[in-house]
């Protein structure tokens, strides 16, 4: 086991080595000179304050490195500074559980949907903190709803129904809740040309003909919510039509005015629903300017005796203006739009969070069921919405649903078919990438679009360490007090330099200073592997992070040692200084040879078969003859029969090489003699047995048995005569030699002969032939020459006196 344990640890040191030289340490290229910049660097930086834990020439930021690289590099675990952040609920009341008709009657505020209230989150700089949210739909919720109508002419036959609703609409809202209130506000248009006829007729009566209507107005709360149905029938019955010029009207204003007037509406801390019913369009932000009006609006409450006074002044809001100021006040908004405009005002919901749109009939007669319907869809939906999240802050959701069914991203902030009673669980996660300048505090708030109800969350940032809250200034540690010593470091004061501050920026650059640089009888300032700053040499950082140079003269590096198998010191070991360190068990140069005798260990449990020593857990065996991972082959070695056949025959037959030395040698197995082969032990016996025949010096043959049994003790049994071949017959041996001798100088003799008689037939042919082609006369010596010459007088016959 303890085997099985070193070398997974080998391996888990590979594998990190493997990952640590592929990606570096983000935390040493943050180059932090303190601790605070250290853990801001990531969540798995860490600063070790030990006093004494850099090497000579490692600048200040090697205090921060990864948690493991710390670890292996000798930092005490008590002595690493890795703060981490932490969530606390401050407020968890349980969500409310509480049945329509109940005789216990709750105040809106006492209702709680949400759990928990109130959080404490610390934050570490990508360390993501998860909280998780509960939310459960109360049954016998509160509502409001605010009917906001328009009152323009062609809305006359509306109107007429409308005047009855609030005794309807609150029986069919008891199914619903016990605790229901109504309001009812109006709207027309903005009161200047050319919008609606400013003539004075116009303003008194703007409709034609004997059509009897009121004075156009922007908008009018006619009634603050109210439990009372039969005073919204009763002072709706005496609203009167009104008109304008332009088909789109000033809608806009009026859901302003509802949203932001909470007072004068009477808007409670509970579900708040805003039917805005119309036939036609609606002005926006920009469209005030053809009433000369360009202010834009302010989103405040301008009501004087319930009547919209400055739409004069302020432009239309925008749609994000609205979109804003509804989310803010948790306003639910239902259109209810006639046909001709339900394509305008479902482009309008998609772009107003928790709003719905229904259809309405010609003359309003289908408003109650509308309002029913459309609530039930708001409420089945749940959306969380978080306020502006602080500078480097993010926050994701994730969703746990009805029927298993999760979202993540946008999606993960929704939860859709809840029905009352219904629980749905979110997961959020919140995470620090920076921390704050100033390091405030800060809060954010997440709610349900739509639901009064929140949940608060106090952001603190973790960006410092606890050990710098015990530093101490101008501490002497840091060169006669040019510093703070904090967690282990200086932290030197303006215009001080040097891992103790010994140095000011003006010395930096002194050309004395590189003499405390160079080694001896070496002109290198840092061996070219760094600089010298303040006489000390501040060793260069490599590309790959987790190469570091070292040492006072930055001669040292962790890098340049031996490599086995493609790895720094094998992967057994620490490169300290181009030297390997090796790790327990293993040593050479490389750390390439294991001590562990495991792999050497034979069947029979020795090591190497007791042939040879195991070297870096391999088997070198002193006997050359023998081979194999343990030594347990042999090409040319005898067999069992053969290596005991000496000690055999000098104790049983007193001869053999062994003879003189026999007493010293061969006694290490007990002998029996037997009469004969027969007599021998026989296979199937329990210990192992041998069957040998060998001969002896005689070139006799001679039977043994070898076996051991379970004590180790060797039995060897002999036939005691052995078993010697008669001697030859000499007559016919010597006969048959001098038979072969006379035959073989017979034939020796013949082929002499004829090889001669062949020779001299072969001479007489090339005589015969040679004979044949001679060309001279037989008779005539070629070589006689005769001894007469003759010489003739040149004078003979010539006369006398020429």
């Amino acid at each position: 086991r303890t085997k099985l344990l070193t070398w997974a640890g080998i391996l888990c040191c590979l594998i990190w080595n493997g990952f640590a030289q592929q990606g570096g340490s983000d935390c040493i290229k943050a180059n932090a000179k303190s601790c605070g910049e250290c853990i801001q660097a990531g969540p798995n930086c860490g600063w070790c304050k030990k006093t004494d834990f850099l090497q000579e020439g490692e600048p200040t930021s090697a205090r921060c490195d990864d948690l493991a690289a710390l670890k292996s590099k000798g930092c005490p675990v008590n002595d690493i500074e890795d703060p981490r952040g932490s969530k606390h609920v401050l407020e968890d009341r349980e969500v409310t559980n509480r049945k329509i008709g109940a005789a216990e009657k709750l105040k809106p505020e006492a209702i709680t949907q949400i759990q928990p209230q109130k959080l404490l989150l610390k934050l570490r700089v990508g360390e993501p903190q998860t909280i998780s949210l509960k939310f459960k739909r109360a049954e016998d919720y509160p509502i409001d709803l605010y009917y906001l109508m328009d009152l323009s002419y062609s809305m006359k036959d509306d109107l007429e129904n409308v005047k009855s609703l609030g005794t309807a609409l609150m029986l069919e809202m008891e199914k619903i809740t016990s605790d229901f209130r109504i309001g009812f506000g109006s709207f027309v248009e903005k009161t200047v040309m050319p919008y609606i006829s400013t003539t004075p007729a116009k303003l008194r009566n703007p409709c034609t003909g004997d059509q009897n209507c009121t004075s156009p107005f922007s908008y009018k709360n006619v009634l603050s919510l109210t439990s009372e149905g039969n005073k919204f029938n009763e002072l709706v019955g005496k609203q009167h039509i009104s008109g304008n010029l332009d088909s789109p009207e000033g809608g806009f204003d009026a859901i302003m005015q509802v949203a932001v007037c909470g007072e004068q509406i009477g808007w409670r801390n509970v579900t708040r629903l805003l039917v805005f019913s119309t036939d036609a369009g609606f002005h926006f932000a920009g469209d005030g300017k053809l009433g000369g009006i360009v202010l834009p609006n302010d989103g405040k409450c301008h009501l004087e005796n319930n009547m919209y006074t400055m739409s004069h002044y302020y432009d239309y809001p925008s749609i994000a203006h609205l979109v804003q100021k509804l989310s803010e006040n948790n306003i639910q908004t239902i259109f209810a739009v006639t046909e001709e405009f339900q394509a305008v005002y479902k482009e309008l919901k998609n772009l107003i969070p928790k709003s719905a749109v229904g259809t309405l009939s010609s003359n309003s007669s289908n408003v109650i069921q509308l309002i029913i319907d459309a609530y039930n869809s708001l409420s089945s939906e749940v959306i969380l919405e978080n306020s502006k999240l602080p500078k480097g802050v993010t926050i994701s959701y994730k969703s746990f649903c009805k029927n298993g069914v999760n979202d993540t991203q946008e999606d993960g902030r929704k939860c859709s078919n809840i029905s009352i009673g219904d629980e749905v669980k979110f997961e959020i996660n919140v995470t620090a990438n920076e921390c704050p300048k100033k390091g405030q505090n800060e809060t954010i708030k997440i709610k349900p679009l739509g639901f009064t109800e929140e949940v608060e969350i106090n952001l603190q940032f973790i960006c410092e360490c606890q050990c710098q809250s015990e530093g101490e200034p101008n501490s002497p540690a840091c060169h006669e007090g040019n510093g703070t010593f904090e967690c282990g470091a200086c932290r030197c004061n303006e215009g001080r330099i040097g891992r103790l501050c010994e140095c000011s920026t003006d010395e930096v650059n002194s050309e004395d200073m590189d003499a405390y640089c160079r080694r001896e009888n070496s002109t290198e300032i840092c061996s070219n592997n760094g600089e010298c700053i303040c006489g000390q040499c501040v060793c260069k950082k490599r590309e790959n992070t987790n190469e570091v140079y070292s040492g006072k003269y930055c001669e040292c590096d962790n890098f340049n040692c031996d490599r086995s198998n493609g790895l720094i010191c094998g992967g057994n070991g620490i490169c300290k200084c181009r030297v390997c360190e090796c790790f327990p068990n293993f040593t050479g140069s490389a750390c390439d040879c294991s001590l562990d005798t495991f792999p050497c260990m034979a069947s029979n449990g020795q090591i190497c078969n007791g042939r040879g020593t195991c070297e870096c857990g391999t088997c070198n065996c002193t006997d050359p003859k023998f081979q194999g991972p343990t030594c347990e082959m042999c090409q040319t070695c005898l067999g069992v029969c053969a290596e005991h056949k000496d000690c055999v025959q000098c104790r049983a037959f007193d001869k053999g090489e062994k003879k003189e030395t026999c007493s010293q040698e061969c006694m290490h197995f007990n002998m029996t003699r037997v009469e004969s082969r027969d007599k021998l032990p026989q296979p199937g016996q329990p210990d192992p047995l041998s069957h040998c025949k060998e001969k002896d010096v005689d070139d006799c043959w001679f039977y043994f048995t070898y076996s051991v049994n379970s004590n180790g003790e060797a039995n060897v049994h002999v036939v005691e005569t052995p078993e010697c071949p008669s001697g030859p017959d000499i007559i016919p041996i010597v006969a048959g030699v001098v038979a072969g001798i006379v035959l073989i100088g017979l034939a020796l003799l013949l082929i002499w002969k004829l090889l001669m008689i062949i020779h001299d037939r072969r001479e007489f042919a090339k005589f015969e032939k040679e004979k044949m082609n001679a060309k001279w006369d037989t008779q005539e010596n070629p070589i006689y020459k005769s001894p007469i010459n003759n010489f003739k007088n040149p004078n003979y016959g010539r006369k006398a006196g020429l």
